[in-house]
């Protein structure tokens, strides 16, 4: 195909700036209806195997016993790579969880969690993906900040005004603020492309977005995954936010669980690789039908789950000329 031709279709060469290029028909609509690749428990990669567990709340009890946040962390790992690789690769959505650790030298150091904390804290991690924002002026990050375990009657007023402090004094300008409609073309206008959704209550600060939904089947079987997000999205009336369908499979908060925690040969990395190209051929499918916005998935990295993603876009640009 000649260059001419792929500019024309708005092809895609590079998911580290595919937001760059996509075709100047897509520039002036709202993020909300653009197909954003995110990441699943972004941080879950970084699991810390000496942290105390977090959840479930019945595993708790059993954190001192050696093997028990081995296997947590084994069935709590969703994402293979670094933020900076997801980066790379074109995720443009994350889902971090926060937590504070019990009896913390630091009052105010925060983690990430998933079943165990994470090895390093949400300040590091943020000023990571605020120098990777620096270099890639045009793509638009979206951090979802949520969960807040931890976080005590005495204390979470003081740990949440801290947090949000940090974040406005480190994104600064780069902030998109919440009472404008984003689209491309007005975050590269006004040279913001990181847009923080805070679940928890933040309307003083016009810079902190709200929670954003995210829908997800909550199973292990990939077909009622489908069911279920398929039924959530065809009633769904479209209405100016951003959603997140969630793809991610989800392990029984019952004593179902041990089916999968017990296979000592498996873990859920495997799981979830065995099951991804059917979902993400679903996804296909399920955009022809219903609008879809981020679509979150585990170990984002592999089987094309960005190109899949991103290429809903050109798609829908080339059926509407």
């Amino acid at each position: 195909m000649s260059t001419e031709k792929g500019e024309r279709r708005g092809e895609v060469t590079s998911y580290c700036d595919w937001m760059s290029q996509l075709p100047p028909g897509l520039h002036n609509i709202p993020l909300f209806n653009l197909a954003i690749p995110g990441s699943h428990d972004s941080m879950s990669y970084d699991l810390d195997i000496n942290s105390s567990i977090i959840e479930p709340d019945r595993l708790k009890r059993f954190s001192k016993i050696c093997c028990v946040p081995k296997i947590v962390r084994k069935w709590g790992i969703t994402q293979e790579e670094t933020i900076t690789k997801q980066l790379d690769a074109g995720v443009r959505y994350f889902d971090l969880r926060i937590a504070r650790k019990a009896n913390d030298s630091d009052p105010t150091r925060l983690y990430f969690y998933h079943g165990l904390c994470t090895r390093t804290d949400v300040e590091t991690v943020l000023s990571i993906i605020n120098a990777w924002a620096e270099r890639h002026p045009k793509e638009i990050l979206i951090l979802a900040l949520s969960h807040f375990k931890g976080f005590d009657k005495t204390t979470e007023e003081h740990l949440h005004s801290h947090l949000i402090n940090f974040i406005k004094t480190l994104f600064g300008a780069k902030l998109f603020l919440r009472m404008d409609i984003p689209t491309l073309k007005r975050c590269w206008d006004q040279g913001r492309n990181v847009i923080v959704s805070y679940d928890y209550p933040a309307n003083q600060h016009p810079e902190i977005w709200s929670k954003i939904t995210y829908y997800y089947g909550k199973s292990m079987d990939p077909a009622r995954v489908e069911s279920e997000l398929r039924q959530i999205l065809e009633k769904r009336q479209p209405h100016n936010s951003f959603f997140v369908c969630g793809l991610n499979l989800t392990l029984p908060d019952d004593a179902g669980i041990l089916k999968y925690i017990l296979r000592l040969c498996d873990n859920f990395v495997n799981v979830i690789q065995r099951s991804l190209p059917k979902l993400l051929l679903w996804v296909k499918q399920q955009a022809g039908k219903t609008p879809v916005n981020i679509v979150a998935s585990d170990v984002v990295t592999r089987d094309d789950f960005v190109s899949t993603v991103v290429e809903l876009n050109v798609s829908k640009h080339v059926v509407e000329e």
